[in-house]
């Protein structure tokens, strides 16, 4: 299913399927502010294998993201940080960054490896945002990519509600996004690590 949301004046009656499409165990592909994600309730384990089926990945090896609404919400998954950190993080958030912190016991089992870190994202977008907000938990991220070996995202929903419209539940429309993805920050050594240069700036974080 195609389902048209405006960020801007989302429609309640499209955000009402999707949350109950997430609620149900399903599977969407999402806007961010960034490029279009693959995603679902991080609590719904049955989903979550679903997606690492899709992307022919090992769930013990791979490392996702969390979309969470906010930093307070961040905090259940994550190891107390450090005041300075957090600083930093707090000045660049909402915005296009993915920073991977030292996990706690709260995260499923499903995500647990022996890194022990997670990779966190707060997008500057109303819909992934609105998302977790109604569904009261993060929703996994992971990029949807593409399968031209010149362009490496997919931007055009349409085009990708034509290719997975067999393997998942619900695109969301909500324009053409971006090709770059988000900027990947490790800070779980306590020290600010640069693993991935994308969209998001990188001098406001030293």
């Amino acid at each position: 299913m195609l389902i048209k949301i405006n960020p801007l004046n989302p429609n309640p009656r499209g955000v009402a399927q999707v949350v109950e499409c997430l609620k149900d165990g399903g599977i969407i592909i999402y806007p961010t502010d960034t490029i279009y994600g693959i995603g679902c309730d991080i609590f719904q384990q049955k989903a979550v294998q679903r997606i690492a089926k899709i992307k022919k990945i090992d769930l013990k090896k791979q490392n996702f993201s969390f979309v969470c609404s906010s930093l307070s919400q961040l905090s259940h998954f994550t190891l107390p940080i450090n005041r300075n950190i957090y600083k930093n993080i707090n000045r660049v958030l909402p915005g296009p960054y993915t920073f991977i912190l030292k996990a706690n016991s709260r995260i499923p089992k499903l995500f647990k490896t022996k890194k022990k870190t997670i990779g966190i994202r707060i997008p500057n977008h109303n819909i992934p945002q609105l998302l977790v907000n109604e569904i009261g938990n993060p929703i996994l991220s992971s990029s949807v990519r593409n399968d031209d070996k010149f362009i490496e995202y997919s931007t055009d929903p349409e085009l990708i509600h034509k290719k997975y419209s067999n393997q998942i539940d619900i695109v969301i429309d909500s324009g053409i996004g971006s090709s770059v993805p988000s900027t990947v920050i490790d800070y779980s050594s306590g020290k600010l690590k640069i693993i991935r240069k994308g969209l998001g700036e990188i001098e406001g974080l030293f």
